[in-house]
């Protein structure tokens, strides 16, 4: 998983129970123009990631009103970032308690409000929360290659046998908690787990699909980002995706 950012080394303090362990660097970025703060014991910021946050503000417009939901959010930065390009307030959930003070530290650092989650994403929402705009960024590395990125945390980053345990379980509480007209934009590893995503989508309600996918854009060898949106009238559930980058 390359594409890393540039860093400089920072000594600012963390919460104490998260405070760095010994011999690892804390490290400052820019992320599209917003400061991050991470350790090796989150996932590394990647640059490409921002287009993630800059599809879900271009749609942001044309969106209900409500929050942004991040799940797997990591150090947040592509959740503040979206915030912070479209002055939603932002909820993120990660079950790290590492990540959810990197999540929070960021957030506080560029003025976004944000109410992050230490918690599994499937324990993280109370049933009645709905979100305009979805960021999923599940682990979706296959389990059999996580030893060929020794750089990454590995439960940062594993997705279990094909990439898709944490990407299915998430697109299903993203779509639950969706509001009508809003959108999710999801982060994958290669086009069969695109294909996944396609299968679960046209699961949800059998013939009634309320959702489909709208986009995928190829960023590979970083990924793939895919926009799942409300099912246009007469589109098929499971019309052919445009890739595009």
């Amino acid at each position: 998983m390359s594409g890393y950012l540039p860093l400089v080394e920072t000594t600012d303090a963390l919460e104490p129970e998260c405070e760095t362990e010994p011999g690892a660097t804390t490290e400052v970025a820019l992320f599209g123009g917003i400061e991050v703060t991470w350790d090796p014991r989150v996932l590394r910021p990647r640059p490409w990631t921002t287009a993630q946050s800059h599809w879900v503000a271009a749609l942001s417009p044309a969106c209900p009103d409500g929050p942004i939901l991040e799940l797997c959010c990591g150090a947040g930065q592509i959740g503040v970032l979206a915030a912070s390009l479209t002055g939603r307030t932002l909820v993120q959930v990660d079950r790290h308690p590492v990540a959810a003070t990197y999540a929070r530290r960021n957030a506080g650092a560029a003025g976004v409000l944000a109410d992050v989650r230490e918690a599994w994403m499937q324990e993280a929402l109370m049933e009645d929360e709905q979100f305009a705009l979805v960021i999923l960024d599940p682990p979706w590395v296959h389990s059999a290659r996580v030893d060929d990125f020794p750089d990454d945390p590995a439960d940062a980053i594993d997705g279990g046998v094909n990439g898709t345990a944490q990407l299915v379980l998430g697109l299903g509480i993203a779509l639950r908690h969706l509001l009508p007209g809003g959108h999710v934009i999801a982060q994958v590893g290669d086009h069969e787990q695109v294909d996944v995503l396609r299968a679960v989508i046209e699961g949800q309600a059998g013939a009634h699909v309320r959702w489909a996918i709208h986009e995928v854009r190829d960023y590979l060898p970083g990924g793939l980002l895919v926009d799942v949106g409300p099912r246009r009238v007469n589109e098929p559930p499971m019309a052919p995706s445009t890739t595009t980058r």
